[in-house]
């Protein structure tokens, strides 16, 4: 709703609004107006999922919604239980049909793609680049704001594994290292996960998105 609101802001002022992202459940929810379930939380379910762990739960989404499976943080308890908390009460996996979808705008799909290798490089360039940038300073001040040690595992990859590290649980050099592939592994999700959309026009250089871009405002 907030994004909708947004965008309706931007086409006022007679601007192209560019909707920026990696995470496709998100995107494809906003873009296809897709209708998800008003499922409101059950706190019984919820402290029985609770009880087991990440793996467990991750198993039991994949058997029962492989697709949403297919995009979600497979260590963040949060999403996990919350996923299996939609499809336990709706008994049926969360719809998602881009040929059945109705998109909700016209929309120019813009996906950029890298060799694997220099994917990877990039990915902990700009980790590195994070980590000077005060990544460590950030999650400290949110313990100072009272956030609390299980809420940061459950924001997932850059938190989690700060949290970690803060806790001395393990080095700043495994801190590094076990967060760059967890990136990488969260990046090959992302890829399946956008792969489905056959609108995606994958560029490998900017002429080639200029060029699309040029056409479909003509």
């Amino acid at each position: 709703r907030l994004a909708e609101k947004v965008i309706r802001d931007i086409a006022k002022r007679g601007r192209i609004p560019i909707i920026v992202g990696g995470t496709g459940f998100y995107i494809d929810s906003l873009v296809f107006g897709l209708s998800l379930p008003p499922v409101p939380p059950d706190k019984k379910l919820r402290a029985q999922l609770e009880k087991q762990s990440a793996e467990q739960l991750f198993a039991k989404l994949r058997k029962l919604d492989p697709r949403r499976a297919q995009n979600i943080d497979t260590k963040n308890k949060r999403r996990l239980i919350r996923a299996l908390e939609i499809v336990t009460t709706t008994d049926r996996p969360v719809p998602i049909s881009y040929k059945l979808g109705v998109k909700s705008y016209d929309v120019l799909w813009l996906g950029i793609t890298w060799p694997h290798e220099q994917l990877h490089e990039r990915i902990r360039q700009r980790l590195n680049q994070r980590l000077r940038q005060g990544m460590v300073t950030e999650v400290k001040r949110l313990r100072t704001h009272n956030v609390s040690w299980q809420r940061l595992e459950d924001f997932g990859l850059e938190y989690r594994w700060i949290a970690r590290y803060l806790r001395q649980k393990i080095s700043y050099a495994e801190m590094k290292e076990g967060l760059a592939r967890a990136i990488v592994q969260y990046s090959k999700r992302q890829m399946t996960w956008f792969k489905r959309n056959q609108d995606i026009h994958w560029v490998t250089a900017p002429q080639k998105a200029l060029s699309l871009v040029k056409t479909f405002l003509s």
